[in-house]
């Protein structure tokens, strides 16, 4: 059995208690067309919530959290992003997350970059299926080893730069560059994530004028 926790419940709006299949279960209202969001070429118009066992949190955002999730028919494991939708359409960030999801489209094809597999919606949530990448943050084993040996150092470097020049060569600029943002995979191999500030056709020379980041 894959146990629901209480935090994953209150996201999902799952009453308790109740066995996970029930948890899972409860079928959500699908979107009026005035609360549609366009995913585009991501969309599955078949997915839904009750397609996977929600587990535990394991990211928290601005609009939403992301989910460890086990798909029931594929019996693959996912990190499920779930935005609310009441806060992107409040705050007008509808721009921003069909950018993201642009970006995470591309992302498929490249190992050091986190990629998007597929979107659904409900009536007050979206929902992204993002590879689910299980070696943790590189900001965790920075804390916990202090710092790294130079040899390790240049290999995590190297597989950034990689990352980066792969989007550069997209006109795709990546602007939250940080070590909450970069995982590490089961083989020690650093995945990049998190592409809300991402800026798309951005031509060789051209500039942003954009504030990204948290002001000190």
């Amino acid at each position: 059995s894959y146990p629901c926790s209480p935090e994953v419940q209150s996201i999902l709006k799952i009453s308790q208690p109740q066995e996970p299949e029930l948890m899972n279960a409860n079928p959500s209202p699908p979107p009026s067309p005035s609360q549609q969001i366009n995913l585009g070429p991501s969309s599955n118009p078949h997915a839904k919530p009750s397609d996977f066992h929600f587990l535990k949190v394991i990211g928290k955002g601005s609009f939403g959290k992301v989910l460890l999730a086990r798909h029931k028919a594929e019996e693959q494991f996912y990190a499920v992003k779930v935005l609310q939708k009441k806060a992107i359409l409040k705050k007008k960030e509808e721009k921003h997350i069909m950018s993201e999801r642009n970006v995470l489209l591309k992302n498929v094809k490249h190992p050091f970059l986190v990629g998007l597999h597929f979107s659904f919606q409900t009536a007050d949530k979206l929902y992204f299926v993002l590879d689910y990448i299980n070696g943790g943050e590189l900001f965790y084993h920075l804390q916990r080893e202090r710092c790294f040996l130079e040899p390790r150092a240049r290999f995590y470097a190297a597989e950034i730069a990689s990352a980066l020049g792969y989007l550069h060569s997209l006109n795709i600029v990546y602007r939250d560059l940080k070590p909450e943002n970069i995982l590490l995979d089961s083989q020690g191999h650093i995945v990049l994530t998190d592409f809300g500030l991402c800026k798309e056709n951005i031509e060789h020379n051209g500039t942003t004028s954009t504030f990204c980041g948290t002001p000190e």
